[in-house]
This record gives structure tokens, C-alpha cells and sequence, in this order.
């Protein structure tokens, strides 16, 4: 409760509490000036649900507001974070579609056979060669044969230096502290 409730809210509705019953008192006194100590008493456990009641309720009222509040600012925030997602995926999007078009046009260059460019991107998504080999529904022998020859044709020595190929002018160049 301590959450949706400040310390400024507390005191107000304190106050008004105080405040409420002091003012219904008075308004009985004025009325009944020759009224007992029991008797204003008894109009205090009289009054005082009718005066907590009306200060719940307005306390309601202002935390229903702040939630309100809350809850507006929460949906802005989130309709920007749903913006700039979406931009950051448009953006990301087009860069991969680059990207596979790059591969794509190297492929080319090094004249890759349709299985061996499949193969070659299996590898550089990081497949291991039994996975590719469950993938493409072939042999182990055939993907390391694909791959050797593929190897080859592109003058690489392996799975790393075909993935550091495509890799090295992607990532951020290393600075020196020189």
C-alpha cells in the first residue's frame, strides 16, 4: 500500500481527517452548545465513518489519477520503444539483405556450385558438418568434400578463415593506443 500511497498523500489525508471531525464537532457544539462529553463523543464515533469514508474516496480518486498518469506515460514509452524497434529491424533488415547479396556476388566470384554455396553459408552460420549434412539429407563425406573444394576455390585454408573473410570488414577497426 506504502507504494501507491507518498508520504504527502498520508499527511493530507490525515489532515482532512482531523479536519472533518473537528469541523463536524464544532458544527454539533453550535447546534447543541450544552452538549456532554459522552454525548460529543458519541457524535464523534457518529461522524467519523461518514468522515474517513469521503477521505478514502478522494484518496481513490487521486490514485486512480497518478495510476492513470502512470499508465498514459507507460504506453508512450512503449510506443517508442516499439518505434525504434521497428526502425532498428528496418534498418538491420537491409543491411543483412546487403550483406546476403555481398555473399552472394563473392559466391560468384569464387564460381561456387549451388551445393557448395549452400554448404558455405551453413558454415558460416556455424553449423557443424553433421548438422549440415542432416540438413541438406547427405553424407558427412560429401559436406567435407564440398567444403575442401570450396576451400579451394576460394584460396582459404578453412571454416575460420571463410567466416574472417566475410567477418573482417564488418567488425569495428581494432584502434591503437599509439
Amino acid at each position: 500500500m506504502a507504494d501507491w500511497i507518498d508520504l504527502r498523500t498520508r499527511i493530507w489525508a490525515a489532515l482532512a481527517v482531523v479536519a472533518g471531525v473537528a469541523l463536524f464537532l464544532a458544527l454539533e457544539i453550535r447546534e447543541e452548545p450544552n452538549l456532554s462529553l459522552f454525548d460529543a463523543a458519541l457524535e464523534l464515533i457518529d461522524i467519523l465513518p461518514v468522515v474517513l469514508t469521503s477521505v478514502g474516496v478522494v484518496m481513490l480518486f487521486r490514485i486512480s489519477a497518478r495510476q492513470r498518469d502512470d499508465q498514459l506515460s507507460l504506453i508512450r514509452d512503449l510506443e517508442v520503444a516499439r518505434i525504434q524497434g521497428q526502425r532498428w529491424r528496418t534498418e538491420a533488415r537491409s543491411l543483412l539483405t546487403g550483406l546476403g547479396e555481398a555473399i552472394e556476388a563473392q559466391f560468384s566470384r569464387w564460381n561456387l556450385t549451388e551445393a557448395e554455396r549452400e554448404v558455405a553459408l551453413l558454415l558460416l552460420k556455424g553449423l557443424s558438418v553433421k548438422e549440415i549434412a542432416a540438413v541438406r539429407a547427405t553424407s558427412e563425406r560429401t559436406i567435407r568434400a564440398q567444403a575442401r573444394t570450396l576451400y579451394s576455390k576460394a584460396g582459404l585454408t578453412g571454416r575460420a578463415a571463410l567466416s574472417a573473410f566475410f567477418l573482417e570488414d564488418l567488425l569495428a577497426p581494432i584502434e591503437s593506443g599509439e
